[in-house]
């Protein structure tokens, strides 16, 4: 019912009243625009929002009992008409919220799309025993949907991920403008102050809002032969670090040819089958092996590693990490 409801789209052929909902049902006629809100009768082509606004109408408002009884019937039976109803008495509930977020994203049909989303989530979760409205309740659930939408689509990469940065997204400027009103510089250290953000967020937050979203196939230069993307580093290995990590590496296995024609037989098998295999048998399996206990095999892997660190280091190949 719902998809049906934000799917819906706008005749072209036939010019129809504009309409939208009178302020006892839905205060929402001083967020529409000056054109949309007007109370001259005279006809215009009527648009995506004001035929949903017409819409949603025909689905009554709930009272406090009617609500309390269809939300304990959907409760205990799951019934999907109860939830239904329930969703319907509220679409109008989503459309007030969404208003107020149309400044911050400007397609307020997909704003309502996702706050209904938000509604099904409540009414699906909502427990009527518990003596709060089902408005008051969806009203989070509502918010939440349409701000993770805005803040997923405001701009190619997601510029508010953790808590603070979504607080800073919707109020630096507001912060802004209310310090300059008083006659104060708004630096960072205050707007961190004033909203319970650290001074490095808020220094971070500026930077991403100041900078416009760059597609890395963005020309540079006025020959539009190179991108954006060729002067990007690159992920492979330098050459020099990989001709030094070669030739450490062969240091190394030198040195451990070496470090081997001391060791007993006990602790070669260590060596080759646990501390250098690609699949390390166990301690157990190793003790099984050599007809010992498994602590006393892991006593002479400890003993391996300490003697094999003082042989690279005295070879000035540096500590072992292992």
């Amino acid at each position: 019912m719902i998809a049906e409801l934000n799917k819906r789209t706008p005749r072209k052929s036939k010019p129809v009243k504009a309409e939208v909902l009178a302020a006892d049902e839905l205060e929402v006629e001083e967020e529409l625009p000056a054109e949309e809100a007007t109370e001259e009768k005279s006809l215009v082509p009527a648009g995506a929002l004001q035929l949903y606004l017409s819409e949603i109408r025909k689905y009554p408002l709930l009272t406090r009992e009617e609500e309390l009884k269809i939300a304990t019937r959907y409760f205990k039976k799951g019934d999907p008409n109860a939830a239904a109803r329930l969703v319907t008495g509220n679409l109008r509930l989503v459309v007030k919220i969404a208003m107020e977020y149309r400044r911050a994203f400007i397609q307020v049909l997909d704003l309502i799309q996702e706050g209904n989303i938000g509604l099904m989530q409540a009414v699906k979760k909502f427990n009527p025993y518990k003596g709060v409205k089902l408005s008051s309740y969806a009203a989070w659930w509502i918010k939440a949907y349409i701000l993770r939408y805005i803040l997923n689509n405001w701009r190619m990469v997601k510029i508010g991920t953790t808590q603070a940065q979504r607080k800073l997204f919707f109020n630096l400027q507001k912060e802004k403008e209310r310090l300059e009103s008083l006659g104060i510089v708004a630096t960072p250290a205050l707007i961190g102050k004033g909203l319970d953000v650290a001074e490095e967020t808020v220094n971070e937050m500026e930077q991403r809002l100041a900078r416009p979203d760059l597609s890395i196939d963005a020309p540079v230069g006025d020959s539009n032969k190179s991108t954006v993307g060729d002067l990007l580093p690159g992920q492979e290995i330098r050459q020099d670090t990989a001709l030094a990590n070669a030739e450490e590496l062969m240091k190394f296995r030198a040195a451990l040819t070496d470090f081997e024609l001391d060791l007993t037989e006990k602790e070669t098998f260590i060596l080759q089958h646990r501390l250098l295999a690609d699949d390390p048998m166990t301690l157990q399996e190793i003790g099984d092996q050599l007809g010992v206990t498994r602590e006393r095999i892991r006593q002479l892997e400890s003993r391996l590693l300490e003697k094999m660190r003082a042989f690279m280091i005295e070879r000035g190949l540096g500590p072992l990490n292992i």
